[in-house]
């Protein structure tokens, strides 16, 4: 299978972060199809430069889907070379984005391989009674996998010697029809689980914890022999051409689009919220209208406003600027109206009892208030302040 971004792939081999190898890459699409022609979303929360979920994408956009690809990167290089493959992609941490729960089809997770900081207290290599180390990738499973829809598929990559019985569990509580293979390219000891996510989760499968903590010691079962022989990375490697039933991403369960789905970060560098408000202006084309930056046509009302037409619309502030009296006097006025309570009390005496009962009525009054300046010219009254109410 010819792939369409490998030299870019191939461009970000550096600074200890290594994409998924064509070779890998290619055997893996082998083994996916999409459920039908309806929309399918897809989703890499560290999905570096984009290339493997962009392969992805075009893998199922091939065979007939509707695919919308949704993407995290934490580095800023390779965040914004993922926004040009990707439908929609986020430069964030993950911890910092909320992103829509059981919404995606298929989540290929790569995750960053290594030890977490010392404040991370749940995720353990080996168990807390082993002494065992903090792992970013039991982190991010823990993170993404409520993500996938029920009946999503998992692609989960990782070196095979975390696949202890705690992240075992973990994938077999959450997934079925888990398979784990070795990856082609052994130079990071890496494993390739596939899984097909649970409607809730169950018990972990006690031959599927099996056979994925004899993986982290690099032994498979022997159909042969009958026991369990080492050489896993050897004898189970994933095949060239995919030989079981493929594993099938489900359409979208609900009709949102791409853009209805919750996927944002709560912190926006000022690099994306340029690029958000391009693509987005929501409200910013009608500003001028909305804040009243345009002059308006002012219309002449059909007839003479009588007395009272002008006492409601003094009231309603709709009414305000210069005055002039037939006198010559002139005034700057705006109506105005506020709420104010008449409060009024009514005392009973119940007369078989001889009790007092004092009751209290709060009635709301709106009063209609105009305020106007005196601008007489030479007046002695000038520049004072007039209320009418």
């Amino acid at each position: 299978m010819a792939l369409m971004f490998p030299r870019l792939a191939r461009n970000f081999i550096k600074n200890g972060y290594f994409p998924t190898d064509e070779d890998t890459l290619s055997r893996i699409l082998s083994a996916l199809a999409p459920q039908s022609d309806r929309p399918v979303r897809v989703l890499d929360p560290c999905c570096g430069e984009g290339v493997a979920l962009a392969e992805v994408h075009q893998h199922l956009l091939a065979q007939g889907a509707q695919v919308s690809s949704f993407g995290v990167e934490y580095n800023e290089e390779r965040a914004w070379h993922a926004k040009r493959l990707l439908t929609r992609c986020i430069h964030a941490d993950l911890n910092d984005c909320m992103v829509e729960l059981r919404a995606f089809g298929l989540l290929w997770l790569n995750p960053p391989y290594g030890d977490l900081l010392s404040d991370f207290e749940h995720a353990y290599t080996g168990g807390k009674e082993k002494g065992g180390r903090k792992r970013l990738e039991k982190e991010f499973c823990r993170r993404a996998f409520p993500m996938l829809q029920a009946g999503g598929v998992l692609v989960l990559i990782v070196p095979y010697n975390v696949l202890d019985a705690e992240l075992a569990s973990l994938v077999s509580r959450h997934f079925g029809e888990v398979s784990v293979y070795a990856a082609p390219e052994q130079q990071f000891r890496q494993a390739v689980i596939f899984g097909v996510k649970r409607a809730r989760a169950s018990e972990p499968e006690k031959a599927v914890v099996q056979k994925l903590t004899q993986a982290q010691n690099n032994l498979y079962f022997d159909t042969d022999s009958g026991v369990w022989t080492e050489g896993f990375s050897m004898h189970c490697q994933l095949p060239e051409v995919w030989n079981r039933a493929p594993y099938v991403v489900p359409a979208c369960h609900s009709h949102k689009g791409q853009e209805d789905v919750r996927f944002y970060s709560v912190r926006v560098d000022v690099r994306q919220l340029e690029q958000e408000i391009e693509q987005s202006p929501v409200l910013w084309s009608r500003f001028p209208l909305l804040f009243r930056t345009q002059t308006e046509t002012r219309r002449q009302p059909l007839r003479k406003l009588s007395d009272w037409h002008l006492a409601l619309m003094l009231a309603a502030g709709q009414v305000s600027g210069i005055v002039r009296s037939e006198s010559g006097q002139v005034l700057l006025v705006k109506g105005d109206t506020f709420k104010t309570k008449s409060m009024r009390q009514e005392t009973e005496i119940n007369e078989s009892t001889g009790d007092l009962s004092i009751t209290r009525i709060a009635t709301d009054r709106f009063v209609p208030m105009i305020r106007a300046l005196d601008f007489t010219p030479e007046s002695p009254n000038f520049g004072r302040v007039i209320h009418i109410q």
